[in-house]
């Protein structure tokens, strides 16, 4: 659909839609939920509202207010779960100075649950998912490996601080980190979820005619997921993943196959992949650090060629 006040559509797959109410003002739009992925129905519900407002984050934009949206069982399932779901989601809307308005609720066998989230965002600073260039760095703001080590957690393995680090930095908002990046010159952001670090990478890529090479030494890695990732515990959309990015990513021989997998690994509230001019990475780095936020430069931009628009190197 084009429209004269649409300023962020569904042409480069962003992680928002944007529209323009006033010169100086615009709505920010999403929508996200899915099927548990933790046991505690709290922390569910609190993980699910942190994933969906990290779209808003990611484009540059504050959050406001929410709508929930809840999938549950007729029979079988007590109703005080729901509640503890919802209760979770309202939790960690209000830490994010969200309102929640309403909602809706649909009988279905699977539980799931999630949030519709609006925004504000100047339309002179909007972030996108595409407009990196050659030269910027790569800087990442949470480890990698929800996926591997949530999996390793149904699979009654791993360690239980591996599984209570991946659920501390899914339940973390990304509002500090993105407002760290207000004052520097970002020319791409993303949050990073269901495609995993390579999937919103090449969208990263694809959409700025560029090629991000990442360097697998340096990803920043959730405490054992390595160590799980060897061992095998992987998801159904890890697979699909690599499926998918089959052509569109090269991996070097000297990639050790478990940090591959940590590449193409889903994210659930994962962190901000963000694109900006390489002198100033430290300075941004730094920056995080300051507000609590442990970031890492994890590759570089370099002009598009033929072949695969992304490239994962040891």
């Amino acid at each position: 659909m084009v429209h004269a006040d649409l300023l962020v559509g569904t042409a480069t797959a962003d992680d928002a839609g944007v529209f323009r109410l006033a010169p100086d003002l615009a709505l920010v739009q999403t929508v996200d939920f899915f099927s548990p992925i933790v046991d505690d129905a709290f922390q569910f519900g609190a993980i699910a509202a942190a994933n969906a407002l990290s779209d808003v984050y990611a484009m540059g934009g504050t959050p406001r207010t929410a709508l929930n949206i809840a999938c549950f069982p007729q029979e079988g399932v007590p109703h005080e779960v729901l509640g503890d779901i919802l209760r979770g989601g309202l939790a960690k809307a209000e830490e994010a100075g969200v309102l929640v308005i309403g909602g809706h609720t649909v009988a279905d066998d699977e539980i799931k649950f999630g949030m519709a989230v609006t925004g504000f965002v100047h339309p002179d600073h909007i972030l996108r998912n595409v407009g990196a260039r050659p030269g910027d760095a790569l800087v990442l703001t949470k480890p990698l490996g929800t996926g591997i080590v949530t999996t390793a957690l149904k699979h009654d393995a791993g360690h239980p601080a591996e599984h209570a680090a991946a659920i501390a930095s899914m339940l973390a908002l990304n509002a500090p980190a993105a407002g760290a990046l207000f004052t520097f010159s970002v020319h791409a952001c993303t949050d990073v979820t269901g495609f995993g670090l390579l999937g919103h990478g090449y969208e990263m890529a694809h959409g700025s005619h560029v090629r991000l090479v990442f360097a697998a030494e340096r990803l920043p890695l959730l405490p054992g997921a390595r160590r799980l990732a060897a061992e095998g515990h992987l998801s159904g959309g890890c697979r699909r993943n690599r499926e998918w990015l089959a052509d569109k990513v090269e991996v070097t021989a000297d990639v050790p196959p478990e940090l591959a997998e940590v590449a193409w690994d889903p994210q659930t509230s994962g962190g901000l992949l963000v694109a900006l001019p390489a002198y100033d990475a430290p300075r941004l780095v730094e920056a995080l650090a300051a507000a609590a936020v442990t970031a890492v430069v994890v590759g570089a931009v370099e002009p598009g060629a033929a072949g695969p628009c992304l490239l994962l190197r040891g």
